[in-house]
């Protein structure tokens, strides 16, 4: 354990000689995107206690939440209703509340909603969805009770140290399931999104993000639709783009600020790939954290310090006894492999989703970000 500690110590501290330097009037924000979190049926039947005859995901986010639980702002992807029992997984997932629970003690307090399950159960499941994660106090966006909600809440504007954020959200469909009035689920529509954007920077952020589920399912290279809309939104006023839904990790490709500075190109993130599900061929087990980390001066000036990702494997077994699937950073096992005690099979596949993870992410802007924590 000591071993964690000392590796956790070192991930949160990364970037500490820069915040030490800093001038008084230089405010600084650590904001982090996770993918995919799905509900699969194995993923359900693992997280019950039959003694208590109640749910527990605190072993999934073990290993990250010392990490996650230091970043200013985590966000993630809901792609899962809270809709109540019975609990089911694919194709219309509705997890236990235990799930968004464990996910907001691990350090998630923004969960975007919009994507292509946020409406397996319907009106009820997508309303108790939002309840829920209100009750849990897990700030939400991308789907609403009805206009009168959406009018009021969206854009998603948080401030936090000095900073005001603004954050937009949607989806590609539904699944074909029809959403009933009043509910409103963001869908992908140039016009809308266009007008959203326009209505956020009427608020005056510093910082504007768009999260979109888009993109074709287990594709490891984004689209031309998603490469369109991308620079779409970049011209029309978004800073950064971050995506979900593939499955798996996806390329990072650099675009020139939207002011022109050619020494400040913006990554845009075309999947981050699964956060944590039952998916376990090659590489849909696991996905990728980006990190952004901002300054910004007396004259409102933001800067991104650093870019980073870090990769996540999801490990589906035993640990200390218990079965579970278990969000694992590959550098956290490779410097304690004695205290994982993995399977000569369950290591190699670890090993070659970071593998494989690092080398197409490598191939894409060679020098523009680099992993988080390496192995030298």
């Amino acid at each position: 354990m000591k071993e964690f500690q000392r590796f956790y110590i070192l991930l949160i501290l990364v970037f500490a000689p820069a915040v030490l330097i800093a001038q008084s009037d230089t405010s600084r924000l650590r904001i982090a995107f996770a993918g995919d979190i799905m509900g699969h049926q194995p993923q359900i039947n693992a997280a019950y206690d039959c003694s208590t005859g109640t749910y527990n995901y605190d072993a999934c986010f073990r290993y990250l939440k010392p990490y996650m639980s230091s970043i200013d702002i985590m966000i993630g992807n809901l792609e899962v209703t809270l809709a109540g029992p019975v609990y089911k997984g694919y194709p219309q997932f509705s997890s236990p509340d235990a799930l968004a629970r464990a996910a907001k003690d691990a350090g998630f307090n923004v969960l975007a909603t919009a994507n292509n399950h946020c409406y397996d159960r319907g009106k009820k499941g997508m309303e108790r969805t939002l309840a829920i994660l209100d009750s849990m106090g897990i700030i939400h966006s991308g789907t609403f009770y009805n206009s009168a909600h959406r009018d009021t809440s969206y854009p998603l504007i948080i401030e936090k140290n000095g900073f005001k954020l603004a954050f937009l959200n949607y989806t590609y469909g539904t699944n074909g399931i029809s959403v009933d009035s009043p509910n409103i689920v963001n869908l992908i529509n140039n016009d809308i999104i266009k007008k959203d954007i326009e209505k956020a920077r009427q608020k005056n952020p510093d910082i504007l993000f768009a999260y979109l589920h888009w993109g074709e399912e287990y594709q490891r290279v984004q689209n031309k639709e998603q490469e369109k809309l991308a620079l779409l939104l970049r011209e029309w006023g978004v800073d950064y783009v971050i995506g979900s839904h593939p499955h798996v990790v996806q390329k990072i490709k650099h675009q020139i600020a939207t002011n022109g500075d050619t020494c400040n190109s913006v990554p845009i993130v075309y999947s981050l790939g699964n956060f944590v599900s039952n998916q376990r061929d090659r590489y849909k087990n696991g996905g990728i954290i980006v990190e952004y980390n901002f300054s910004i001066d007396s004259t409102r000036k933001v800067k991104l310090e650093h870019f980073n990702y870090l990769p996540c494997y999801v490990h589906k077994g035993y640990i200390d006894k218990q079965y579970q699937f278990y969000i694992i950073p590959p550098m956290l096992y490779l410097k304690n492999k004695e205290q994982f005690n993995f399977s000569l099979a369950d290591d190699e596949l670890l090993q070659e989703f970071y593998d494989d993870t690092r080398s197409h992410l490598k191939e894409t802007d060679e020098n523009r970000y680099y992993e988080m924590y390496k192995l030298d």
